[in-house]
């Protein structure tokens, strides 16, 4: 009996090293106009990035296809993608229906996805990213997470020049001034939102802050504004003279984790949008979000 299954194991290993094989030969005869240099500096095995191509094409697809569509998406000919679809599916990497015929992944590329966010830590991966941007634009920056008690500051870097007003580790930040307060209520359920935010407006009816939002449907104008930017940008509601942006980043489901915050003197700190400081500090808000597993379209408070 354990004869008959090495034997079995065996001939699945030829099978597969024939395809791979196969596929060798395919993508020599595909690149046999390729400089020489440039044969040389590939050290990999070519066939498994060409092949690789396929996964790509399926992890961004909506839906399972058929094997015309999704050789063409990943610009190869049928007969070539079959060749590796036959492999990965021995492999678990895709399935294919057996009645419509569609490849879609498989149980091991769910697994592998599950593993990889399993070990992230996205919290101190954004520390340490945000080190290295504060050094680039020099501007205090931070991360804010959702509390108890609302926007709540949980990691925070001082630029060169010091603030006029620091903020500390714990602070929660008002919802109706805030950047991140901003940032949270455009994205977060209203139903963990709304009681800070009605509170707020109450509060605000007692005081004479005209440039801030003072009734719910100027602030729902606000929140749509900061869905539309993916982003939150005050400019001295918070701290007078004191420009701020906030960014989120989301996980696999759509559902807000945090807000990378970045603010300065309105002197010193360049608050257009697609401004350097917007830029950094969004590209690397998409990254994080990107190596979190993002694939959905943030979540609506309305749809909560």
């Amino acid at each position: 009996m354990k004869t008959k299954t090495a034997d079995t194991r065996s001939a699945k290993r030829t099978d597969l090293a024939d395809d791979v094989d196969h596929a060798d030969q395919a993508d020599h005869a595909d690149d046999t106009s390729a400089a020489p240099e440039e044969e040389k500096a590939r050290s990999g095995i070519q066939s498994i990035e060409v092949g690789f191509r396929l996964i790509e094409v399926l992890t961004e697809a909506s839906n399972a296809m058929m094997l015309r569509d999704l050789a063409h998406a990943a610009d190869m000919n049928p007969a070539k993608a079959h060749r590796y679809l036959v492999s990965f599916q021995r492999l678990g990497l895709i399935v294919q229906d057996p009645v419509s015929g569609r490849y879609d992944l498989g149980p091991f590329s769910l697994r592998m996805g599950l593993a990889h966010l399993a070990r992230i830590d996205a919290f101190k991966a954004a520390r340490f990213a945000l080190g290295e941007l504060r050094d680039a634009i020099d501007q205090t920056v931070g991360i804010a997470v959702w509390g108890n008690s609302g926007p709540t500051v949980v990691h925070w870097l001082d630029s060169t020049f010091p603030m006029r007003v620091p903020l500390r580790l714990g602070d929660v930040m008002p919802m109706l001034e805030s950047a991140a307060g901003r940032l949270f209520a455009a994205y977060l359920p209203a139903r963990q939102t709304a009681p800070l935010i009605d509170t707020a407006l109450a509060t605000l009816q007692h005081a004479s802050r005209h440039h801030l939002p003072a009734t719910r449907a100027q602030y729902d104008a606000v929140l749509d504004d900061v869905r539309a930017h993916r982003a939150a940008r005050v400019e001295g509601t918070v701290l007078p003279s004191v420009n701020a942006f906030c960014m989120p980043v989301f996980d696999a489901t759509g559902q807000l984790v945090m807000g990378l915050m970045a603010l300065g003197p309105e002197s010193r700190f360049d608050a257009s949008w697609g401004g350097p400081i917007d830029t950094a500090l969004r590209t690397l808000a998409q990254q994080l979000s990107a190596d979190l597993g993002q694939a959905h379209a943030p979540r609506h408070p309305a749809g909560a």
